[in-house]
């Protein structure tokens, strides 16, 4: 079969110059705040942010009571902050700022305990605001008072997570809307050049089921029964009653938050559920809606965060392993370049227990690192997102140029026109991720840039289905769910990076790069260092 050619002629003289956000790489996920406690997870922060260039972490979990925090003496609120400090200090340490999240309630404040998650999260709304009030009073001017003004005016400070989904939130969007207005009061209150934002909501929906007080399954139908899941409306759920509320009671919003996982796990009216698979152009596209809501309401200069995203919303998802998570990742990064302030992958670790830890290494885990820290081909695409410049001198689908300085750097992705679809979850199995995997046709990549210094040296990296690839190994040692030392050494050596090959710009200043992709293929083109 004739081979595709992704291919690109390019004079950088003639190039036009445009500023690049990488917004990318502005807030990454973590599970909760306790696993942050854990030599491991540190490690890994590190990691991925020398590799990635993260710059914020967001988590879980702050007032759970593994954290130590609530205390009451005599009924006043008196909390302790030495686990928090414990973990900020190495959140600091690892060069990074912490995205706060407010929530969940701590049990001695929860209307209900325990109702989402292996570890017990209490998402349910606080039986006393004033009490709550105090405590995020108390725990912000703590942190002023450890850290320093200007550093915790450069942190963000979230309004609980998922509230529109009745195990993270056991209340009413009013109830929600109220709690907003508590603390963001408290936190103004410390100093009002604080950001805080909400709400934090999830998913996006086509249909009526949040549009009441209370989720509606019964809407759900319109979904289950769609034969074209994006020829329907999605929209964010909650962000435009949320603007209109703190608009009437004249709250601040600094940004606003939302989830755009490109999928639903809809339920039926028993309960019976379908993991439904959105297309391949449902994050740029809801992107896109969150701005124009954004612009045309009452807070056209707040920040847009989306707070977590990722291929799916589930930690033992297989596919999270695969390279396709990674194509899928580089491709949507490119088509959602100037829609939003930060897209936060969910998650940067498989230090992870939502559902207890993971059996195997390559369990399906959020995690761009598995739990040894070895990279997945996701983190692989951060780095190189993280390699690219400051200036975008040529974007198109599947293919981006920069360049910082005299650096010119090239990032390409070769997502199969076979698969329509964001890469379909792989659930029980990984049969749905390999067929994934080996659909699609090779395609050749073909760049002649002309305007560079001559005989200066450029590399190819190239990660796919044989390079870089930590699964390729871990297979031929036969999958084992607990692999030695060695084996673990062995693993972590054969993900460190994909193949590389060397380039050599021309005396007349013109670099000519012709070399294969397979399907689901990255490739980055950079300065040989």
């Amino acid at each position: 079969m004739t081979e595709v050619i992704m291919e690109l002629e390019l004079d950088l003289a003639d190039a036009v110059h445009v500023s690049l956000d990488h917004f990318w790489s502005r807030v990454v996920g973590a599970g909760r705040a306790n696993e942050g406690l854990r030599a491991h997870w540190q490690s890994q922060l590190t990691q991925a942010h020398r590799l990635g260039g993260f710059d914020y972490v967001r988590f879980h979990g702050l007032f759970h009571g593994d954290m130590f925090v609530y205390r009451e003496i005599d009924g006043e609120v008196m909390p302790s902050f030495h686990y928090v400090d414990l973990l900020f200090d190495a959140i600091l340490a690892a060069g990074m700022r912490p995205f706060v999240e407010f929530g969940f309630s701590p049990a001695e404040l929860a209307r209900e305990t325990g109702t989402v998650f292996w570890w017990g999260a209490n998402g349910a709304p606080p039986t006393d605001n004033e009490k709550w009030a105090a405590l995020v009073r108390a725990t912000v001017e703590h942190w002023v008072a450890r850290y320093g003004i200007d550093e915790v005016r450069a942190w963000y400070f979230e309004v609980w997570n998922e509230p529109n989904l009745g195990p993270f939130f056991r209340g009413t969007r009013s109830e929600y809307f109220e709690l907003y207005r508590v603390t963001v009061r408290a936190v103004k209150a410390v100093d009002p050049a604080l950001r805080v934002g909400g709400p934090a909501t999830s998913n996006f929906v086509p249909d009526a089921r949040f549009d009441g007080e209370v989720e509606d399954v019964a809407q759900h139908e319109a979904v289950l029964t769609a034969p074209d899941l994006d020829a329907l409306d999605w929209q964010p759920v909650w962000l435009e009653e949320f603007l209109r509320f703190c608009a009437d009671n004249r709250l601040p919003v600094d940004f606003v938050s939302c989830h755009p996982y490109p999928t639903d796990w809809a339920l039926d009216g028993h309960g019976n559920g379908r993991k439904l698979t959105r297309g391949v152009e449902a994050t740029p596209t809801d992107l896109r809606r969150v701005r124009e809501i954004v612009d045309a309401g009452p807070y056209p200069r707040a920040e847009i965060h989306l707070t977590e995203w990722s291929s799916s919303s589930s930690s033992r998802d297989f596919t999270h392993d695969y390279p396709q998570a990674a194509a899928f990742v580089v491709r949507t990064v490119l088509a959602s370049i100037g829609l939003v302030d930060s897209l936060a992958y969910w998650t940067f670790t498989d230090v992870f227990e939502e559902e207890g830890a993971g059996r195997d290494p390559f369990h399906g885990g959020f995690g761009m690192l598995n739990q040894d820290g070895i990279p997945k081909p996701t983190m692989h695409a951060y780095r190189m997102l993280n390699a690219l410049g400051d200036h975008l001198v040529h974007r198109e689908e599947g293919l981006v140029v920069t360049r910082r300085g005299n650096d010119v750097t090239a990032l390409a992705v070769h997502y199969p026109e076979e698969v329509t679809l964001s890469v379909p979850a792989s659930f029980g199995t990984r049969d749905v991720a390999d067929r994934t995997l080996a659909t699609g046709q090779p395609k050749r990549l073909s760049l002649r840039i002309a305007g560079l210094m001559a005989s200066e040296c450029y590399t190819l990296e190239v990660v796919d289905d044989r390079n870089g690839w930590a699964m390729t190994e871990w297979t031929g040692q036969g999958r084992n769910g607990n692999p030695s030392r060695a084996d673990i050494d062995a693993i972590r050596t054969s993900a460190e990076h994909g193949a590389i090959t060397r380039h050599t710009v021309s005396e007349d200043g013109v670099l000519e790069v012709d070399a294969p992709l397979r399907p689901w293929a990255i490739a980055l083109l950079s300065r040989a260092r």
